[in-house]
C-alpha cells in the first residue's frame, strides 16, 4: 500500500472515531486539502467555549497525536501556523481540548514541487451547493485536464476547471485529475453532507402559540370595545349642535338697560301691557337709573292679574335740585 493510501486510510479512521462530538469546528485557509511544498497554511479552532483549551494536533506517517507546535507549527491560542510546509507534514488533523473533546477532523496532502494537484474543498460540502475543481501545476493552472471520479473519468476540461453543479449525496467520493506529460494528482475525498430537515413544531409548541394567539385576540377586542365605550361617553357629554350651542344647556337672555340714554319711564299703557310686571323706579342725586323687567314663563299657566302694583321712592330732594344735577 503507498504512503498516500495509507495517509487517507487514517483519516477516514480519524474522521470515524473524531465524529462523536464536535463542540469545536476546524476551518483551513486556504480551504484546499492538497498543497504543494513550500506553501503556507493556517488552521484554527472555531470555539464555543474558550476555558475548554482548545489545541491542534494531527497524524502523520511519522509520529502521531503530536500537538502544534511540539516540533512543528507555530501556536497562537487556539489557532496553528505552518509557514512552510512539506510532504512530512501531509496527515489528519484535529482540534482536541483537556477533557478530550475532539473537532471534526481534514486531510492535508502535500506534494513536491513539479507535481500535480486537485484543488478541491477540504471541508465537507452542503447538498445543492455548487463545487469547483482545480487540476494544477506549481507553474501552470490553465492546462488541459481529465477528471475522475472513484477511477472513472468524468469529463475533460481544456482550461483545467470543473464545476460540479447542484452536488448531491452521489456526487461525493474520491477525485483526481491528470494532465498529460505532468502526471497525475494525489487522491481527494469529496463530502457532501445532506440538508438539515424543516420538521414542523411540536404539538405542544403549537398548542402554547394557538393559546397565546387566543389570548391576545381576546386582549385586542377588549381594548377595542373599551375605546368606542369611552369615545361614546365623550360625545354625549360634549354634544354640540351646528350652530355651536350644546343640547343639553338651558340659555337665558339677560338685558341690562343703560337709563342715562333711557330715561324715559314706561307709561300707563305699557304698565298694562304686561299686567304681572311689577316696576321699580328709584331717582337719588346720585344713583344711575336702571329699569328691570321681570316676564315669568307664561306656559305654566299662571292666571293674569288685573292689578299692577307700582311702587315708589322719593328723595328729600326738591325738582329744582334735581334739575340742576341733570
Amino acid at each position: 500500500m503507498s504512503r498516500n493510501s495509507l495517509v487517507l486510510v487514517e483519516f477516514i479512521v480519524t474522521s470515524l472515531l473524531c465524529c462523536t462530538t464536535n463542540p469545536a469546528r476546524l476551518t483551513v485557509s486556504p480551504s484546499f486539502s492538497q498543497l504543494f511544498k513550500d506553501e503556507s497554511v493556517s488552521l484554527s479552532c472555531e470555539e464555543d467555549d474558550s476555558s475548554a483549551g482548545w489545541t491542534l494536533r494531527r497524524n502523520t506517517s511519522k509520529r502521531q497525536r503530536t500537538q502544534c507546535g511540539d516540533n512543528w507549527g507555530q501556536q497562537a491560542g487556539s489557532s496553528c501556523t505552518i509557514s512552510y510546509v512539506d510532504p512530512l507534514d501531509s496527515g489528519v488533523y484535529w482540534c482536541e481540548s483537556r477533557r478530550g473533546s475532539t473537532s471534526n477532523s481534514i486531510n492535508i496532502t502535500v506534494v513536491p514541487g513539479g507535481a500535480v494537484i486537485l484543488q478541491s474543498p477540504v471541508l465537507p460540502v452542503m447538498e445543492g451547493q455548487n463545487v469547483s475543481l482545480q487540476c494544477k501545476t506549481e507553474d501552470s493552472s490553465e492546462l488541459p485536464a481529465d477528471f475522475y471520479k472513484d477511477g472513472s473519468l468524468i469529463g475533460t476540461e481544456p482550461t483545467g476547471h470543473m464545476t460540479i453543479h447542484h452536488v448531491t449525496k452521489s456526487d461525493e467520493g474520491v477525485y483526481k485529475c491528470h494532465i498529460s506529460s505532468r502526471g497525475e494528482s494525489p487522491p481527494g475525498w469529496i463530502y457532501v453532507t445532506e440538508k438539515p430537515p424543516t420538521s414542523p413544531l411540536p404539538t405542544s409548541s403549537r398548542a402554547s402559540l394557538y393559546v397565546l394567539f387566543s389570548v391576545l385576540s381576546v386582549l385586542g377586542l377588549g381594548l377595542l370595545v373599551l375605546l368606542v365605550l369611552l369615545k361614546s361617553c365623550a360625545h354625549r357629554k360634549l354634544k354640540v349642535g351646528e350652530d355651536g350651542i350644546r343640547d343639553d344647556v338651558t340659555y337665558s337672555d339677560v338685558k341690562i338697560l343703560d337709563t342715562k340714554c333711557h330715561r324715559q319711564q314706561p307709561t300707563r299703557q305699557d304698565r298694562e301691557a304686561d299686567p304681572v310686571a311689577v316696576y321699580s323706579v328709584v331717582r337719588t342725586d346720585d344713583v344711575s337709573y336702571g329699569e328691570i323687567v321681570i316676564r315669568p314663563n307664561r306656559s305654566r299657566g299662571f292666571p293674569p292679574e288685573s292689578e299692577v302694583v307700582y311702587s315708589s321712592l322719593k328723595s328729600n330732594f326738591t325738582a329744582s335740585q334735581l334739575q340742576s344735577n341733570h
